[in-house]
């Protein structure tokens, strides 16, 4: 249990208790916002009896949480998210609440959901993934779908209304209630998009490969300048029997990685569906069925053997959701260190401002700066035997 955290969630459906994943000990933020509890008393106000609901980008599970176990209506609920970390969240919510999680159906972006009535989405940070999710979604809209979105006010834009217009049809916003507003969306059946942009491919400088990037995915159209700074200074290391790529996008790093150990094998992890099907992509596209590969859609390296990895790249992301913060770093060099074999090393490249040498040398006792220009630095980190 998180100390300090607000963590009863009261809405029209009922009283829950929310945490966010992973549950930190001094854990200060909800798991839920005021878009949240607006969606959920919209939906009570319609008063429907319950139905099948698709809920899309529910961060911890607030919205899936009080629709499966609410006292008042029956719903049949899906839930879709790109992120392991948000479906583990809402499994861990719906679990402590002891709600069935056999009437939830957890799917992730690139799965089809089964037909449903209601489609209740939260706005993601991502623009693109939430054009990608409604392409996707159209053709399972009727006319008398109920389609409602939410965020805060600070997430709605007028590019997002005008994306809904664009790919749904009518769409208007409600007043905003404790900074957060509600999209409302009406099919339009005559409307016809253009093809489907995702995912975008381009390709890798100096090679004949050409990456396929999803739409969830950072820096879609062209490499990011952090992977191409950590790519100019990529490690050789003959004796790596393992390589991993922690937080792997595209897997470019663990690609470029593997062309320099032919008989190491390799493994590439991510929080997201749509970076592992990027990389599955990739990787058979550089390797075919050559190689000795695993693929892990988790938290950082839960899942992956302590003690297996010779050798770990990582240029990691530095917000979770919409916050912006270390925890995400910080949980990746402890699952690292955890991970790489006596005399193993972490690889980082990031922001000079990101401070990632104290936390390394915190954890490791050493930290070498391998390389720096004005803006990313690179890291290397030993694992010593103990």
């Amino acid at each position: 249990m998180a100390e300090g955290q607000d963590r009863l969630f009261s809405v029209s459906q009922g009283e829950f208790t929310l945490d966010r994943y992973p549950c930190l000990a001094r854990e200060t933020l909800r798991a839920w916002d005021a878009a949240d509890e607006y969606l959920l008393y919209h939906l009570a106000e319609l008063g429907m009896g319950g139905g099948s609901v698709l809920v899309v980008n529910d961060g911890f599970g607030a919205l899936t949480v009080a629709l499966a176990g609410a006292r008042s209506a029956q719903w049949v609920v899906q839930t879709q998210s790109d992120s392991w970390i948000s479906h583990s969240g809402t499994r861990a919510n719906l679990e402590g609440n002891v709600v069935s999680t056999g009437g939830v159906s957890m799917l992730d972006n690139l799965q089809t959901p089964a037909p449903f009535d209601v489609l209740l989405f939260k706005v993601p940070k991502s623009l693109a993934q939430l054009e990608d999710q409604l392409y996707r979604l159209r053709p399972h809209l009727r006319a008398d779908t109920v389609i409602v979105g939410a965020g805060m006010v600070k997430q709605i834009h007028t590019s997002t209304l005008k994306l809904c217009e664009r790919l749904i049809g009518p769409t208007r916003t409600s007043l905003a209630r404790r900074k957060a507003r509600l999209i409302h969306c009406d099919l339009d059946a005559t409307l016809e998009p253009d093809a489907h942009p995702y995912p975008t491919r381009y390709t890798l400088e100096d090679t004949n490969l050409e990456l396929s990037n999803h739409a969830a995915l950072f820096s879609r159209e062209q490499l990011d300048i952090g992977t191409r700074f950590l790519l100019e200074h990529l490690p050789r290391s003959p004796q790596a029997r393992c390589i991993v790529d922690l937080g792997c996008g595209n897997g470019v790093l663990g690609i470029a990685a593997g062309h320099h150990h032919r008989e190491a094998s390799l493994v590439f992890t991510d929080e997201s569906a749509m970076a592992i099907a990027s990389t599955r992509e990739n990787v058979e596209a550089a390797f075919g069925g050559e190689r000795d590969v695993t693929f892990h859609w988790t938290d950082g390296l839960d899942g992956v053997e302590p003690g297996s990895a010779d050798l770990i790249l990582c240029n990691p992301p530095f917000h979770q959701q919409q916050i912006v913060g270390d925890a995400v770093s910080w949980r990746m060099f402890q699952q690292a260190r955890k991970v790489l074999r006596p005399g193993g090393s972490l690889w980082v490249v990031g922001n000079r401002h990101l401070g990632y040498h104290t936390k390394l040398r915190r954890l490791f006792g050493n930290g070498e700066v391998i390389a720096s220009n004005p803006k990313f630095v690179i890291l290397r980190a030993t694992k010593t035997a103990t």
